[in-house]
């Protein structure tokens, strides 16, 4: 067996054992710097009523927190599944070196979790998505980002 096949098969684990304790979907992942599993998690989104409790967001935070970091450059993530958009998103402001995923978005949408509905969305004008994306409040808001840029101790991300 591989390095990455060890870690992949990690990760398979922790879905299958997500949904043997019932905690939510068959989703799971690791997160690995070097040769060290630094965070996991795996789908938690029924067990917690929180629908960000996708599987790579949970290790993505088990990670940072271990780290100590809001970014996981030196690291690679294996997940059970190609990450939906939400999860893609997170993985790129981690910044991980890589991601492995095991099934992909078709084999997640044959047994119900479609992301397509959303990928379609993110290509829709605001006023024509499912969930009407409004804008207001903007003036006041420049402002706030206006002393962001100006702010000279900030912590970049």
């Amino acid at each position: 067996m591989t390095r990455e096949e060890f870690f992949m098969q990690k990760a398979i684990e922790l879905s299958a054992r997500g949904i043997a304790g019932n905690e939510g979907g068959p989703f799971g992942c690791v997160i690995v710097k070097g040769d060290t599993i630094v965070g996991q998690g795996n789908n938690r989104v029924t067990s917690t009523n929180d629908p960000t409790a996708h599987a790579e967001v949970v290790a993505i935070r088990d990670a940072c927190k271990n780290l100590q970091t809001f970014q996981l450059a030196d690291c690679e993530v294996y997940t059970s599944c190609e990450p939906c958009p939400m999860c893609m998103g997170a993985i790129y402001w981690a910044r991980p070196k890589k991601v492995y995923f095991a099934n992909t978005r078709l084999d997640a949408a044959a047994i119900g979790f479609d992301d397509s509905m959303i990928y379609e969305e993110l290509g829709c004008d605001h006023a024509l998505r499912k969930i009407p994306i409004i804008s207001i409040g903007r003036n006041a808001a420049l402002k706030v980002f206006e002393q962001w840029k100006n702010k000279e101790d900030k912590v970049g991300y």
